[in-house]
């Protein structure tokens, strides 16, 4: 049985709900990233619980089957790992009784597991825009070997000129 090729108006709409999900889920991380050391002594002495889950809030926080049909199954697993292990730090944080040295030291540990879901998610979907021209080869260009660089640059810009063609 022969399956049907997306049409370009789904394959668009795909691209745009990986689009969103991937920059939501970066989001998440960035914030996460450079709040992480302050949020459990913000906690400690506030003795307030905002500081741990302001950041992990999801910007698009519903998102319909209709926009998640349009993925793969793997990708569709890929963000759901995601947010579950998004869930699992929210609850624990929402919910514990943990004296502050445990948060951090707990935290720490389901951040982990969270930037593992994350890798395998942009792994899934692709970076949040990945509109850029794709890195292949680096090369430190020496005095020595400027004859070999060019052509390999003059070979990349023959390639960028087949992706855009």
């Amino acid at each position: 049985m022969a399956t049907r090729r997306p049409s370009k108006k789904q394959s668009e709409h795909a691209a745009r709900v990986r689009h969103l999900l991937a920059l939501d889920a970066a989001n998440v991380m960035a914030r996460l990233s450079a709040r992480q050391d302050e949020m459990v002594s913000l906690f400690s002495r506030l003795r307030n619980r905002e500081p741990l889950l302001e950041p992990l809030e999801s910007w698009f926080g519903s998102i319909a089957f209709a926009e998640l049909v349009a993925l793969s199954p793997t990708e569709q697993r890929a963000a759901n790992s995601f947010y579950e292990q998004l869930g699992g730090l929210r609850w624990y944080l929402q919910y514990t009784e943990d004296m502050p040295g445990q948060v951090q030291l707990k935290l720490s540990a389901l951040l982990r597991k969270l930037e593992s879901a994350h890798a395998e998610l942009v792994a899934a979907l692709g970076p949040p825009d990945n509109s850029g021209a794709p890195v292949v080869n680096a090369e430190v260009v020496t005095p020595a070997s400027p004859g070999k660089a060019l052509r390999r640059q003059a070979a990349g810009a023959d390639w960028k000129r087949s992706r855009t063609t």
